[in-house]
């Protein structure tokens, strides 16, 4: 989420206050190759974090790589819906971003997310009204789907409806994806405000 989301609205804010996307809009580019490059700077730097972190957390800290192929496919599968939608959701918050100072504005609703979504304490442990609003957002499915490619299948029975719900998490995952670009497609601006 943080190479997606946090940095897609960041970058994009800033090139749109400094003029670049004003530029590459007169320029003969086709629009859909900005935004295939955004796409895969965050597919590559995500990529990266999560092998660097899966590797400390393995080698560091004991941490469990999932055991067999499907859990490895569930790893990539929630990894890739996640980044899709974060991306998606990255681009259109964008346009409340005034600049690429304004990091508090991206900052603080993401550490929000991370204390309710199961990021930093157990999910199952919050008050059932925080998990309700975490069940709207990405993260918390992301999260979810993430616990169920490493860890043994007996910590399902932890989780709120007592198993991973991996056709729910694929299908929340799949709707924000989708509502992210569809917000893209409806708000994306590519010059300033102050820019008329």
């Amino acid at each position: 989420m943080s190479s997606s989301l946090q940095s897609l609205a960041l970058q994009i804010a800033g090139e749109r206050q400094n003029g670049t996307l004003k530029r590459l809009r007169g320029t003969p580019l086709p629009k859909s190759s900005y935004f295939i490059g955004k796409f895969l700077m965050v597919l590559a730097s995500s990529l990266g974090q999560a092998a660097v972190l899966l590797a400390v957390g393995h080698l560091c800290f004991g941490v469990r790589l999932p055991v067999d192929a499907a859990h490895w496919l569930t790893l990539v599968w929630v990894y890739a819906l996640g980044v899709a939608g974060c991306s998606m959701l990255g681009i259109a918050y964008s346009n409340l971003v005034r600049s690429a100072d304004s990091g508090a504005v991206v900052m603080l609703p993401m550490m929000v997310l991370q204390f309710i979504s199961g990021v930093f304490v157990i999910f199952s442990q919050l008050p059932s009204g925080l998990q309700a609003a975490a069940a709207f957002f990405p993260l918390k499915w992301i999260c979810q789907g993430m616990r169920s490619a490493l860890l043994p299948e007996a910590y399902a029975g932890v989780e709120p409806a007592g198993t991973w719900e991996h056709g729910r998490i694929a299908l929340v995952l799949g709707l924000w994806a989708v509502a992210g670009l569809v917000l893209c497609l409806r708000t994306f601006r590519w010059k300033g405000r102050e820019d008329g």
